[in-house]
């Protein structure tokens, strides 16, 4: 008699279903882990752009638009917006001769940032948590 060779239905029906298994863990933790690379993005934007910010001031002692020279948040200034990002936009808001906010929108998120280095989360995508302080969001459950 022959010895019977392969795999019978019921042991692979027990491999597809571990595959399962772990791939319905495994999936939105790496979906998570990609958000939050994501944000990588805006927070360097925004800081950056803080620090040109404060070299404008520097220069020109007000934040401003003003005739002769560019404002900021053009080009061609000393703190032009930032360009090529993947993910976020960058926008400038509140302008005056001592405020101003810039602000990152995209992949669900909100941050912002001003004049006074005060950092806000002002929205998140659908599963994530506000922050219960002025913070830039990291993490789910509003970790920062």
């Amino acid at each position: 008699m022959r010895a019977a060779r392969g795999f019978t239905i019921i042991e692979l029906m027990i491999a597809v279903a571990i595959v399962a298994i772990l791939a319905a863990v495994a999936l939105p933790a790496y979906n998570d882990y990609v958000t939050r690379g994501k944000i990588q993005e805006a927070t360097s934007a925004l800081s950056a752009m803080r620090v040109k910010m404060e070299q404008y001031y520097q220069d020109t002692r007000t934040w401003a638009p003003a005739a002769p020279t560019i404002a900021p948040c053009q080009a061609g200034s000393v703190a032009p917006l930032p360009t090529g990002l993947k993910y976020f936009t960058i926008t400038c808001s509140n302008l005056t001769a001592t405020t101003y906010t810039i602000t990152a929108t995209g992949a669900g998120f909100t941050f912002t940032i001003d004049e006074a280095n005060t950092r806000a989360t002002t929205a998140v995508p659908t599963g994530w948590t506000l922050p219960a302080s002025n913070c830039w969001v990291s993490r789910k459950g509003g970790i920062c």
